[in-house]
C-alpha cells in the first residue's frame, strides 16, 4: 500500500441521520473512489483472517463471517463469550485509524475487522454496549467493497431503520446511540460481492 493512497482529504460534509435518541453522522464519500479498491486489496492480504465459534445454547456455530483485533496491547476485548486479543497495529490500519480520529475528533486504540465474502455472510442483532466502551462509545465504522444495509432496531418503540453502508463511507456512531437501539447485518441471497468493515473504537481497560 503506497503512503500516496491517503493523501486525499475525506469529504467533511457528513448527513446527520434523523433518528430518535441516536446520534449518527454517515460520510458517503469519505475514501475517494479511485482508492477504495486498492485499500480492500490490502486489507484482505494484510490482515490475519479468523474464523471464529461462539457457543449458545449448549451448540458450537461459525461466526457467519471471518474477523480479526488489533489494537494497543492493553485493548483486549470480549463480546459474544469471545475474548479477543489484539494483534498488533498494521500500516494501513494505523492510517485509516488516524483519518478515523480526525473526522471524529475522537481518539481510538482499537479496531474489529470483519470480512462479509458474499451475502450469506452477514451479523445479528446487537449493541455496542460491553463495559468496556464506556457509557457512550464514540465508534466509527468504515466499509469497503460491496454495499450492505446497516439495520437499526429501537428498544423501546420497535421503530427500524436501515442505512446502506456504501464503498468508501465512514458511519459515526455516538452519543445515546448504543444505549437505545440495536444494529445488524442481514444476510442476503442477492449480494455475491465481499465487503470489508472496520470499525474503530477505544477500550477501556484497567
Amino acid at each position: 500500500m503506497q503512503q500516496s493512497l491517503f493523501e486525499s482529504q475525506y469529504d467533511n460534509t457528513p448527513i446527520q441521520l434523523d433518528m430518535p435518541d441516536a446520534d449518527l453522522k454517515y460520510y458517503p464519500n469519505f475514501m475517494p473512489p479511485e482508492q477504495t479498491k486498492a485499500i480492500m486489496q490490502s486489507l484482505q492480504e494484510s490482515i490475519t483472517w479468523r474464523q471464529e465459534q461462539i457457543r449458545l445454547y449448549g451448540k458450537t456455530f461459525d461466526v457467519p463471517r471471518l474477523q480479526a483485533w488489533y489494537g494497543d496491547a492493553q485493548a483486549s476485548y470480549q463480546y459474544s463469550n469471545l475474548t479477543m486479543q489484539p494483534l498488533p497495529w498494521n500500516p494501513i490500519l494505523l492510517a485509516l485509524k488516524h483519518k478515523c480520529e480526525e473526522a471524529c475528533n475522537s481518539r481510538f486504540n482499537s479496531v474489529l475487522a470483519n470480512f462479509y465474502r458474499h451475502g450469506q455472510d452477514g451479523m445479528g442483532r446487537h449493541a455496542d454496549n460491553e463495559p468496556e466502551l464506556g457509557r457512550q462509545p464514540v465508534i466509527a465504522s468504515l466499509s469497503f467493497g460491496a454495499t450492505r444495509n446497516l439495520d437499526f432496531y429501537h428498544n423501546q418503540n420497535k421503530s427500524k431503520s436501515r442505512l446502506p453502508l456504501a464503498d468508501g463511507s465512514l458511519l459515526i456512531m455516538q452519543g445515546r446511540t448504543q444505549m437505545c437501539w440495536q444494529h445488524g447485518i442481514a444476510k442476503s441471497k442477492k449480494i455475491l460481492a465481499p465487503r470489508i468493515n472496520l470499525t474503530f473504537r477505544y477500550i477501556h481497560n484497567k
